[in-house]
């Protein structure tokens, strides 16, 4: 899918809920022009009410002002080329198609705005300007050092340079002369209150990122290193610093815009917050932040809570002489498409726009095999316990006591007797030839710890990652992993025979379920405080933040 299919895609699937509360602006920042474009996302609260819509308006300016109290923050996103700016903006942002991102030098050409808000006022925080990649400081510093006066400080020696012809650009110059890439990364960096130097922390320390630094320095405003792509084994970090340190550049920060942590994130905004007289607009930002992403894994913990509930409720009746296979097939369908439509819930609540979860880049590999598939239920390590009739029905996913007319009446009463019928209808069903068909509480289970898995990565993954390998939370195995290294391990969020009482509450009340009545929205309400109930069990069993 092309950048343009995708943004028509990503305005009619912005979600209601949090994070959605960015707009920017694109700004080309050229000799002879300014192009402005808006972009604007509509600040949301959790009951769907818009908040704000204003786009970002102001241009960039040669005259820079000190922040003062109650001005958003000018953040400069400077470094060499391909070091992954435009990704961290697409993080920190949480848009997918904040820019544009190739492997390949100098992808952003211009300079590119945009704002952080907070999410209940709309007032602006932070306004980032995402720069064009640094492509020959080494040239740039010989030039200076050869026409501009050593004696004269770092910002007459900068606005030297961009008086001067080689940092205009145009057909005139040779590439050797043209400096017009690196004008505009300066331009702003004048016109901002701070920088962030963006470094790929596997890259060597070599001479030109030296003088890159030197001539931010020039600038005369506090820059902060930050290293992204940290989770590489061949990162040289302990080298940077060192450098760094050499350069009184003591204060840096990690940030991978790939294996996303939100501690890292606040720790960047924390140590910005250092470098800043006044500084209460980035704390007011890590506050609403903060606040923001607890939210997040509050709605998304109700999103599962309100799946398991719909198909733990989720009961077809065949009478007595039906062949139940049909209807079981028909159930099995059923729960498939429902769990997609969590997947995508989940996806879309957490800005990654794509609406298919097998067939996108986001490819979740773990995900994607059949929910009813009993080597699937062996890989999470769950079991059942019902006997041979289970083991018989558990490649489809239905509660096997249910079926217990299928061994006649005195098979069924047995079966009570040994505790095998704790999930089916009463035994005046039984006797009158009716069965009832559930979805297992294997299967139920199994599909509790795969939407715990997905909610996890997407918690960990930042979104600027395309590798689908990357989606598992960085440094913890997924709960299949964990179940195929050691068989003993519990990776499943509850005993497959302890279903959570909201879970076996579910099973009694038919009419919870949409995929049981059709009536998707009515359903919903009667099931939701059974989902609030569960939502908070389910928080329990996530890791850290």
């Amino acid at each position: 899918m092309n950048n343009d299919n995708k943004k028509e895609n990503y305005e009619h699937n912005k979600p209601a809920g949090l994070f959605a509360d960015k707009a920017y602006e694109a700004t080309s920042n050229t000799a002879n022009s300014t192009l402005k474009s808006a972009v604007t996302e509509s600040v949301e609260t959790q009951d769907n009410q818009p908040l704000s819509t204003e786009p970002l308006t102001t241009t960039t300016s040669m005259t820079r002002k000190t922040i003062a109290s109650g001005e958003p923050l000018k953040l400069a996103v400077v470094g060499h080329t391909n070091t992954g700016k435009t990704s961290i903006l697409r993080t920190l942002l949480r848009d997918v198609y904040f820019g544009e991102v190739k492997n390949e030098a100098a992808t952003t050409r211009h300079v590119e705005q945009a704002k952080l808000t907070d999410s209940q006022t709309g007032e602006v925080l932070v306004v980032l300007y995402d720069t064009p990649g640094l492509e020959d400081a080494s040239g740039l510093m010989d030039w200076l050092e050869d026409n501009t006066a050593s004696r004269r400080d770092g910002i007459e020696r900068l606005q030297q340079f961009l008086a001067a012809d080689i940092a205009q650009g145009g057909e005139a110059l040779n590439s050797n002369e043209d400096y017009s890439q690196e004008a505009k990364v300066i331009r702003q960096l004048l016109a901002s209150d701070m920088a962030i130097y963006v470094v790929d922390a596997r890259e060597p320390v070599l001479g030109k990122y030296k003088d890159e630094l030197a001539i931010l320095s020039w600038a005369a405003i506090p820059v902060m290193p930050v290293f992204n792509f940290t989770d590489a084994q061949d990162a040289n970090i302990d080298e940077w610093q060192t450098m760094l340190a050499r350069r009184n550049l003591h204060i840096s920060t990690r940030f991978d815009s790939v294996a996303f942590e939100f501690n890292d994130e606040m720790r960047l905004w924390q140590n910005l917050a250092t470098m800043l007289t006044h500084s209460e607009m980035l704390e007011q930002l890590m506050a609403r932040r903060t606040e923001n992403w607890a939210q997040l894994n509050d709605e998304a913990n109700i999103i599962i809570a309100d799946f398991l509930i719909n198909v733990a409720a989720f009961v077809r009746e065949i009478s007595e002489d039906d062949d139940p296979m049909p209807v079981l097939q028909q159930m099995q369908e059923a729960v498939r498409q429902s769990e997609r439509a969590m997947q995508n819930n989940l996806l879309n609540l957490y800005k990654f726009y794509d609406n298919d979860v097998a067939a996108t880049p986001l490819e979740l590999k773990a995900y994607q095999q059949d929910p009813f598939d009993p080597e699937l239920l062996k890989s999470y390590g769950i079991r059942t316990t019902s006997g041979a009739a289970a083991g018989a029905l558990l490649g489809l996913g239905i509660d096997a006591a249910a079926l217990g007319t299928t061994l006649g009446l005195g098979a069924a009463i047995g079966g009570i007797a040994g505790g095998l019928l704790s999930n089916t209808s009463s035994i005046a069903d039984r006797i009158t030839g009716v069965k009832r068909l559930y979805i297992d509480p294997a299967t139920l289970t199994l599909l509790a710890t795969r939407a715990i898995d997905l909610l996890t990565a997407l918690r960990h993954r930042g979104h600027a990652a395309t590798d689908a390998t990357q989606l598992l939370y960085k440094g913890e195995k997924s709960s299949i992993e964990q179940s195929l290294d050691d068989e003993s391990a519990t990776v499943t969020p509850w005993p497959t025979h302890k279903l959570p009482s909201e879970l076996k509450k579910a099973r009694s009340k038919p009419q919870w379920s949409s995929l049981s009545s059709g009536k998707s929205e009515q359903a919903q309400l009667l099931r939701a405080d059974m989902a609030w109930s569960l939502a908070s069990k389910l928080s329990s069993y996530q890791g850290q933040p």
